[in-house]
């Protein structure tokens, strides 16, 4: 129990199993299938293990049917696992429930937990009473929210007339009103526009670091793993297939980052395709070290350089490529999130 109690959330070979009944073709075969049920397992999730210390932002992100809301749902105490051990702040979301409903907050961007008739305030009153928050502590709140989330522009309409972008600020302070210890975020950013997820972002942010939040989030916008967390875990068919930094994820899947160097003119002794030696001389025999020319636009002045930024630092790739000409302008490119998840996978 001294392990569970040092980390906010561990998961022990976890596994989820669904017994799904098949249906056979036909009128005939509709009612064998009523009376004479055959089923097939899907297994959701297969023997998961990671811990999670007290304060963490986690992304935990995967291809559709992963098996990332099923993890979410049985750490909340929704589901429960078909074996295998939870333990969020030192309680079992599945035999302590209650006790841990007063520990976490949840949000799920598919669906509100809000009222749907009721002015948006109204809601926030009765989660209020509903977790006993004392008075003056819930107008702190009110406060500090109006203020993160600008959410007092619509606390007197009705939740069903919100847009989707104010549903999920509404939600957000809905589930942050008791001051969990730890919130479960599935897909929060789903749906809305840029505008709306830079501000839900920032607000995250706000509460993981002031707060000291411990947060697991699972998105299909991995810009939102970009922004937000330091540490990454993939899921993959049931099983998790990473669990590290977003850094070394880059760094695992090999993929170059690239510069791009604008010149008041164009150098002549550049070809699409050649090598660059860390000197800027000729590299054509050295392809482990030398950075490639990926493109030159004679339009503009522009040469992109692929590197590995794992062995070789930007500057020092800068540093070879003004022997080439007077550089105007540099801008670094990272290789996307989403091509460093699909090689990843593809090695699996």
């Amino acid at each position: 129990m001294k392990e569970a109690c040092e980390m906010a959330i561990v998961a022990r070979d976890l596994v989820k199993v669904y017994r799904i009944a098949q249906r056979r073709p036909g009128v005939i075969g509709g009612l064998r299938t009523l009376f004479s049920p055959k089923y097939h397992d899907v297994r959701a999730v297969q023997g998961i293990n990671f811990d999670i210390p007290a304060g963490q932002f986690v992304g935990y992100v995967g291809p559709n049917g992963a098996g990332k809301s099923t993890t979410v749902k049985m750490l909340a105490g929704i589901l429960h696992p078909t074996s295998g051990t939870i333990t969020v702040n030192g309680l079992s979301p599945q035999s302590q429930r209650q006790r841990l409903a007063w520990q976490i907050g949840v949000v799920f961007g598919q669906r509100t937990q809000l009222w749907w008739d009721l002015p948006t305030v109204d809601s926030f009153e009765l989660l209020a009473a509903m977790y006993e928050v004392p008075r003056n502590d819930y107008l702190d709140f009110m406060k500090t929210f109006s203020d993160l989330l600008g959410i007092d522009e619509f606390l007197n309409t009705p939740v069903r007339q919100l847009s989707l972008g104010q549903r999920m600020r509404a939600d957000l302070a809905a589930a942050l009103i008791h001051r969990p210890r730890v919130l479960f975020l599935d897909e929060p950013t789903i749906g809305l526009d840029i505008v709306a997820k830079s501000r839900i972002r920032e607000f995250l942010l706000q509460v993981n670091e002031s707060r000291g939040a411990t947060i697991l989030l699972t998105t299909h916008d991995l810009r939102d793993i970009e922004e937000l967390c330091k540490r990454v875990m993939v899921i993959n068919h049931g099983k998790l297939v990473y669990d590290g930094s977003l850094s070394s994820l880059r760094d695992s899947a090999g993929l170059p980052t690239v510069l791009s160097v604008k010149y008041e003119s164009l150098p002549r002794d550049l070809q699409e395709g050649s090598l660059i030696s860390a000197n800027g001389d000729s590299a054509r025999d050295n392809r482990d070290t030398g950075w490639t020319v990926e493109s030159i636009d004679r339009s503009t002045g522009t040469v992109r350089v692929a590197f590995d930024r794992s062995r070789s630092p930007a500057p020092s790739v800068i540093w070879a490529m003004r022997s080439f000409g007077e550089i105007m302008d540099v801008s670094l490119t990272e290789p996307l999130i989403e091509e460093i998840i699909k090689r990843l996978l593809k090695s699996e």
